[in-house]
């Protein structure tokens, strides 16, 4: 049953109430993780609420939130929530130019920020925010700052407001279908839309998920927090979820240190995109490498077994006789260290979202017996609207619909969703959200897919990525770039060839993987530099490229491509917030190295 007509709001004030005492969320201090009850979270969601109430905060007004993650980023949602407020979450690695940009689009009032670094960012664009009116820093900053107030300070204005009943008044008022969040899709081209999620949707997405998966989610159960909160995937799944199943969250420091966090916290459900377990595995492999010769033996064995297991974990199947056996000892000697040794020994389900999983990567941690679980979504639909299931796994897929969700993919291939996880439109965008939907009401994803047999999508890439060559060839370069980074040695992939005769690629080495490579070949170096300029080096990647795109035809394979020394960041603007690459801005900033993959005469 659908839990549409609830508010978020109102599902927290009710779950307090039941767990009291009890551990809502962990954050680490002084090198160890202290807990946060749900009744001490509560009276922070109160204060900072009056806090709001007494700012002159009204109904529908936009609350911002630029913050990593913490539970400061909890209490602020909350208490915006709770009074009726809109809120408009940041990425925490936004430059100061697309905060701005959201905040004042969005016409933010009230903005908490996380660090003194994201502070400046907001202060420094300040004068370009006219509607702007107050702003809080988590972090208590040494010295006084004008016009800003530390969230101490405001937790102790909101305890001193004088009409504290306005805080419930407002908290019933608050309708299913009100705007509880607007976020800013990472705007891969051109300005970000705003996003208009209501309450309604968060809550129904939340049931979708819940009646899926409920029996592998218990109260207590641990997750750990490290994707974005400004991202819709881990606002729902690694966020509203939990609080809605009384489970605890745990804080991670950041991404940096998620090696580390995850052996501390050892928590039962993770949500991330690719590139965590497209790391471990990388990791576990040069472990490996480096390992002795029995041990090296006594994986390769293990691997084999791992594979064969892929029928039984992926169908829910026990495993019997003999090969129940072999795969018991194996676990014994082997999954069941790696599984410590990365901290996963309690995980019932790790999530992938985002982005493709390759395939490689899902069966090499399914094989071992890990639940990695790809779905999909969009922000556009609350986030979940596809997800595998225990019992019916398939790696390369994004699993069945949720319930409730109607789909169906166009004549165009394109994937149409229609589902009560819908958002409302874009904000002061109306022409954006008419050519969002088609005239029957479904949501345009913007994706191209297919289902199998048994209901389950598979994506094969993005309408506005498709790369159509000279020769009039449709190609998705997703599939390739996932197939490339299945290499050991390739760390970024962007495949370039649209209105050109062949394809080429600009790759970015995993020059950990290839300087290992090179002093174990007795290449010298003294740099990335001197690792790409090398023909020995280009050899082995040209070998890598053949290798992994063997499967796909003639005219999707890599021609020529071009080594780069420094990785791709959102810093230096080639990837979003959420890490997919931004193909104009890779294709502008490096013409002059893909104009010399098409020599004249090579290319129209």
């Amino acid at each position: 049953m659908l839990r549409e007509n609830q508010t978020v709001s109102s599902l927290f004030q009710e779950q307090a109430k039941k767990y009291g005492d009890s551990s809502c969320v962990s954050f680490k201090m002084n090198g160890s993780y202290r807990d946060i009850s749900w009744s001490e979270m509560n009276d922070m969601v109160h204060r900072v609420g009056w806090f709001l109430l007494g700012a002159g905060v009204r109904k529908g007004d936009r609350v911002g939130i630029f913050s990593p993650n913490r539970y400061e980023w909890w209490i602020a949602d909350l208490a915006a929530l709770s009074v009726g407020a809109t809120d408009v979450p940041v990425y925490a690695t936004n430059s100061a130019e697309e905060t701005q940009y959201i905040l004042a689009h969005a016409e933010v009032k009230v903005c908490f920020t996380g660090t003194r670094e994201h502070l400046e960012k907001v202060l420094q664009v300040k004068d370009r925010l006219p509607k702007l009116e107050t702003i809080v820093i988590f972090d208590t900053p040494k010295d006084r700052i004008e016009g800003v107030i530390s969230f101490n300070a405001a937790c102790a204005r909101g305890e001193a407001f004088g009409i504290k009943s306005l805080f419930d008044e407002r908290l019933k008022s608050i309708a299913p279908d009100d705007v509880a969040t607007i976020i800013y899709t990472s705007g891969t081209t051109g300005n970000p839309k705003g996003v208009m999620i209501m309450h309604k949707n968060f809550m129904a997405n939340i049931s979708q998920i819940d009646m899926e998966y409920s029996r592998y989610l218990e109260e207590g159960d641990v997750f750990l927090s490290f994707l974005p909160l400004a991202h819709v995937l881990e606002r729902i799944v690694g966020y509203y979820l939990p609080m809605a199943g009384g489970m605890k969250v745990s804080f991670a420091e950041d991404f940096a240190h998620i090696a580390q966090n995850l052996a501390e916290v050892h928590p039962h459900i993770i949500v991330s995109v690719p590139r965590l377990y497209e790391k471990a595995h990388a990791g576990i492999l040069a472990r490996i490498a480096d390992a002795g010769t029995i041990q090296r033996l006594i994986f390769r064995r293990a691997v084999r077994a791992a594979k064969k297991n892929l029928t039984y974990i992926c169908n829910e199947l026990p495993r019997r006789g003999l090969f129940a056996m072999i795969y018991n000892l194996y676990d014994k000697l082997v999954f069941s260290k790696l599984k410590a040794a990365l901290g996963m020994d309690r995980l019932k389900i790790a999530v992938s979202g985002g982005a493709p999983l390759s395939v490689a990567d899902a069966e090499f941690f399914l094989g071992m017996g890990l639940m990695i679980l790809e779905g999909y979504g969009l922000t556009e639909t609350s986030t979940v609207t596809n997800a595998n299931r225990p019992g019916m796994i398939k790696p390369g897929s994004v699993g069945p619909a949720l319930p409730f969700t109607d789909m169906k993919i166009s004549d165009e291939g394109e994937v149409l969703v229609k589902g009560p996880q819908v958002m409302k439109g874009y904000y002061k965008n109306d022409e954006a959200t008419r050519d969002a939907f088609t005239v029957d009401g479904y949501f345009k994803t913007g994706d191209i897919g297919a289902f199998d047999e048994k209901g389950r999508l598979v994506i094969t890439g993005r309408i506005k990525d498709i790369i159509v060559t000279a020769g009039g060839k449709n190609i998705s370069p997703q599939n390739i770039e996932n197939s490339l980074k299945n290499s050991k040695f390739i760390e970024q992939v962007a495949v370039i060839g649209d209105r050109r005769k062949y394809l080429s690629a600009l790759i970015i080495p995993a020059f950990d993987e290839l300087k290992k490579w090179a002093d174990a070949n007795g290449i010298v170096h003294a740099g990335n530099r001197d690792l790409i300029d090398n023909d020995t080096i280009r050899e082995l990647i040209s070998r890598e490229i053949k290798e992994n795109t063997r499967h796909f035809a003639r005219v999707e394979q890599i021609r020529k491509f071009s080594l780069m020394d420094v990785e791709w960041t959102q810093a230096t603007g080639e990837l979003t917030p959420t890490l997919k690459v931004k193909r104009r801005v890779i294709e502008k900033k490096y013409s002059a190295e893909i104009d010399a993959l098409y020599p004249e005469g090579d290319s129209d």
